[in-house]
């Protein structure tokens, strides 16, 4: 079976546009494990995704900035808020590559009812904060509803001014074009695209946080992550989404029989 090749290039999406993003001032943390600690976390028809013999587990909190339906404008109010999400790496039946959320701590509680409604993603209601001054950005989060009041998140990080040259596990953990989510009974597949990720390494002053572990992963965030990146954030679009067994279109399965040793996930 062919995999999607790892590749920064955004791809067209393959209907119409029914939302639009953006996702702003992003520190990445994540963590390599053992694909057999996370498998049973993935929905059906879906693995997970591994690059360098693990796969990884994401610690993502950001601003969701003007959020709309469509072409349409953005939706006041209920379109800019603060986010956390933990995160898996997947790959379907098909060799599509993906995202699966664990959870997405979201400051909205519209926002958090109309996406669970809709999408059946694992939206939280939550507290959450998001400040920078003195060229540190801080992350705070507690969870409100659904689930564990001390699921809880804070996050200190101090970026480098500089950019980072992405190299094929960066490409790998943000280069998702995505996600997979079980829904009303299939698993299904929701695609998006956006410019690459400008991306930058950070320096990790702080780290105290429950969400990991409230999502069934106890011990994984318990060590320094393996990875800390921070991104200004890019502009995001969504199609629609399909039943994950719809084979991929010709061109991404040629392209991804030629992917290299990283570019492969075991069968």
């Amino acid at each position: 079976m062919a995999v999607q090749p790892v590749t920064a290039a955004p791809p067209d999406l393959p209907g119409p546009r029914i939302m639009r993003q953006q996702w702003r001032d992003l520190t990445f943390l994540h963590w390599r494990v053992d694909p057999a600690v996370v498998a049973g976390c993935l929905p059906p028809g879906t693995r997970p995704d591994v690059h360098d013999g693990a796969t990884w587990v994401g610690l993502i909190p950001f601003r969701m900035v003007g959020a709309g339906l469509g072409r349409g404008p953005a939706v006041p109010y209920l379109g800019t808020f603060a986010e956390t999400n933990v995160r898996l790496y997947s790959v379907d039946d098909q060799g599509r590559r993906g995202i699966v959320f664990l959870t997405l701590e979201a400051s909205r509680l519209a926002v958090v009812l109309g996406a669970r409604a809709a999408f059946a993603l694992p939206y939280t209601w939550a507290r959450m904060r998001v400040t920078e001054a003195d060229g540190v950005v801080t992350y705070r989060s507690a969870r409100r509803w659904p689930g564990p009041r001390g699921a809880t998140t804070a996050i200190a990080v101090r970026p480098d001014p500089a950019p980072a040259l992405p190299g094929p596990l960066e490409h790998f953990l943000t280069a998702r074009w995505g996600l997979h989510t079980r829904a009303f009974g299939r698993t299904r597949y929701v695609p998006n695209t956006h410019e690459p990720w400008p991306l930058q390494r950070a320096e990790l002053l702080r780290l105290d946080e429950a969400l990991v572990a409230a999502c069934g992963l106890p011990g994984v965030s318990g060590r320094p992550p393996d990875s800390v990146l921070f991104s200004r954030g890019v502009r995001t679009a969504f199609a629609g989404p399909f039943d994950a067994r719809r084979p991929l279109d010709p061109p991404a399965a040629q392209a991804g029989s030629a992917t290299g040793e990283n570019d492969r996930s075991p069968r």
